[in-house]
């Protein structure tokens, strides 16, 4: 008996996009690095079929069958797929994975998944509410009235002003918040999460206590919290789980050769890397305003442009020579960010983005496009001081002078060298969080002993 109180199974369910995969499955190697704990990752068929590195993992990967059936495309559509899909498999999956050296306790789910909860609760199991974006961006949604579509409190022209928070100007605030129209279905399950605060037994969030030093401590007066991040492969922080190079998951095939072999004839922090994640979407004026920015800058720049984006390029650019700059369709993030040609990284802001950047000590230009990008954005520049935001025009495109110039801002004129060492000191903080005896670290101890027992 004394066998399989101390052990435990647990089961992790991430929405199945690559930057909230990621991160969960982090989370989990980090978990199955003590052998008091199996974990399990539930997705779905068509994601399991990019994850050939995690087969050889200690991961374990339930995958739900959906009949070839092609997942909707529609963002609201697609959630509604999913939650029907989950719920009819929950139950015959835990009677599966069942066992009694190590029973089945724990389920972990992204935080959007708000009805996971209950599945778990209903089998007799405790949840875990994941949380894939800042704490920040947590505590402006607890202000949510989703009913009126506006903040609770301290509402007005000024700003808006919050407990822990820096004023927050309308172009700080995350776009389900200013665009009450934009993806109805998603802002709404975006505004649920606050019922995670009252039914999870645990709220898990990517984040390290001192990144967000104050607005940690206002929600631990609020809510029970850990903070277990930065979520990143560990050979790039602590270097503790050695196998751990790559997060596991890529939606996009990379092109890893192409771009280390340029980037390893660039000259040490010559290179701006431009990249705006797997979702976000630019139009074909800011596109070509980008492109001129860039060339503007005269710095060499590695620039991912995705498969259905590159038509939004004009004939113009790209007949123009290239000697200074790169363009693929993926490239592999982390290794990019860490090499020593990159002297900037030209970013939307995405959370996983920006932890990356912060952990490995690059300076930032910040591009924020929608959803926590804005207060992402609002961060990097004002309070943790790693990058210089750009100014968008009054029709929410941003030309290519103050590209250019934000570019040269971080690259070369003074400014840039504080950017650069604020940078260094996060590295450091981030990895020391996750390190031995780091607070990361121990509430992720914390986590597992409360796991087991």
């Amino acid at each position: 008996m004394e066998e399989k109180t101390n052990k435990s199974h647990v089961l992790v369910l991430p929405f199945p996009v690559q930057g909230h995969i990621n991160p969960m499955v982090q989370f989990s190697k980090r978990l199955t690095s003590k052998e008091s704990v199996k974990v399990t990752l539930i997705t779905i068929d068509s994601v399991t079929k990019s994850m050939p590195i995690l087969e050889s993992s200690s991961i374990k990967i339930h995958s739900i069958p959906h009949n070839d059936e092609t997942p909707p495309q529609s963002y609201d559509l697609f959630l509604e797929w999913f939650h029907v899909l989950v719920s009819k498999n929950f139950t015959k999956i835990v009677e599966e994975l069942s066992d009694s050296e190590y029973p089945v306790k724990v389920l972990v789910f992204d935080s959007i998944t708000t009805w996971a909860i209950d599945l778990a609760h209903d089998l007799g199991l405790k949840g875990a509410a994941f949380f894939t974006q800042s704490c920040a961006l947590s505590v402006v949604y607890y202000h949510m009235d989703p009913e009126k579509n506006k903040i609770c409190v301290f509402d007005d022209d000024d700003g808006v002003c919050l407990p822990s928070l820096p004023l927050l100007q309308k172009q700080d605030l995350p776009s389900f918040v200013c665009q009450t129209d934009l993806y109805p279905s998603l802002k709404k399950l975006v505004f649920s999460r606050n019922i995670n605060f009252k039914k999870a037994d645990w709220l898990l969030f990517n984040s390290f206590d001192v990144l967000e030093k104050e607005v940690i401590s206002w929600l631990r007066t609020q809510c029970r919290i850990k903070t277990i991040g930065p979520l990143i492969p560990s050979m790039y922080l602590d270097k503790r789980l050695k196998d751990d190079k790559e997060y596991g998951l890529s939606l996009f095939k990379p092109n890893s050769e192409t771009c280390m072999k340029w980037l390893d004839s660039r000259e040490i922090g010559s290179v701006v890397y431009v990249s705006f994640g797997s979702l976000a979407n630019l139009g074909e004026q800011q596109m070509e305003e980008l492109a001129s920015g860039l060339m503007m800058s005269d710095f060499y720049f590695l620039w991912v442009v995705r498969v259905t984006e590159e038509n939004k390029l004009t004939e113009e650019f790209m007949s123009k020579p290239k000697e200074k700059c790169l363009i693929v369709n993926w490239c592999p993030q982390l290794d990019v960010l860490s090499h020593q040609a990159v002297g900037c990284f030209f970013t939307h802001c995405g959370w996983n983005s920006t932890l990356e950047a912060l952990s490995l000590g690059v300076p930032m230009v910040a591009m924020p496009q929608w959803s926590d990008q804005p207060t992402n954005a609002k961060f990097i520049s004002d309070v943790w001081q790693t990058g210089v935001r750009v100014k968008a025009g009054e029709n929410g495109v941003v030309n290519r002078d103050e590209i250019a110039s934000s570019v040269r801002r971080v690259m070369r004129e003074e400014e840039g060298i504080m950017l650069k060492e604020n940078a260094i000191k996060w590295k450091k903080l981030a990895k020391e969080a996750v390190d031995e005896g780091g607070s990361s670290n121990k509430n992720i101890e914390e986590f597992l002993k409360l796991v087991i027992n």
